[in-house]
């Protein structure tokens, strides 16, 4: 990846002027994978709570273990390494579904307030992460400070995603194949405004980054969910593992790439 120039200024520290950006492009690449990883998300964190008996409690308490081990693998790269980043990805979105669906089933907080809590945490994350760093630009994530912030929005998306996608399939009956169309099309308005109208490409990002968590999850849900819920019965295990494999060959081609460019370089 093309190093980007890093004043001393901005970083706070002594670091090199030269450092890589720790996050990927947003290329369509970048947005199949989140996709992909987004719907795995909804349908492992079903399989593992439900399908295998393990709960919420404990299925959170065991996958935020696990993505707290697979963060500092991340961190400790200092720069972006396909497999490590998609991983924690992958981890984050099913720990952002357990924590809302947890507040929701096992604490009873309705879905409206998980969706204005998410929404408020989110805004508090960018909110303190431009304060500290005066940018919110993911192609300038090159410090362990603006790194944890960027996770941290990350997470807050997923567990908002959730949320309102709960919120407008379940309690507002559209169903799983109507909010996944209304997502999609909310995601193609932005990306027609930012592509033809001058829409600020970051909120567009962050927007579509948020939106496709409930996108994602709505067909997933609708692939693996039974008929009788609405679903096409294929169950949650043949639909991670589909899309399981969608991003594993994807992550494996960027990698080949990337390690071509650097030989090359």
């Amino acid at each position: 990846m093309t190093a980007v120039a890093l004043s001393l200024s901005d970083a706070g520290t002594d670091e090199a002027i030269h450092a890589p950006n720790r996050v990927p492009d947003v290329t369509p690449a970048f947005w199949l994978i989140k996709l992909m990883a987004v719907t795995m998300g909804e349908t492992a964190a079903d399989y593992l709570a439900v399908n295998l008996g393990l709960g919420l409690t404990t299925t959170t308490l065991i996958m935020s273990a696990l993505l707290a081990v697979v963060l500092g693998w991340q961190f400790a790269q200092k720069r972006y390494v396909p497999h490590v980043y998609w991983l924690a990805v992958v981890m984050i979105s099913i720990v952002g579904t357990l924590i809302t669906d947890n507040l929701v089933d096992n604490f009873g907080v309705a879905l409206t307030t998980t969706t204005w809590v998410f929404s408020l945490a989110l805004i508090g994350t960018f909110t303190a992460w431009y304060a500290s760093e005066r940018t919110l630009s993911v192609h300038e994530v090159f410090t362990a400070k603006r790194e944890a912030f960027y996770w941290l929005a990350i997470l807050f998306t997923f567990a908002l995603g959730t949320a309102a996608g709960d919120l407008v399939a379940e309690h507002f009956g559209l169903g799983f194949l109507a909010t996944g169309i209304l997502f999609a099309m909310v995601i193609g308005s932005l990306s027609f405004g930012y592509w033809k109208l001058g829409l600020d490409g970051l909120w567009s990002f962050w927007l579509c980054y948020i939106l496709t968590r409930p996108l994602g999850a709505s067909f997933g849900d609708l692939l693996s969910q039974p008929a009788e819920f609405g679903g096409m019965g294929l169950g949650t295990i043949i639909t991670s593992l589909c899309f399981l494999g969608v991003i594993g060959a994807t992550v494996l081609v960027i990698s080949l790439r990337q390690g071509r460019e650097q030989i090359e370089g």
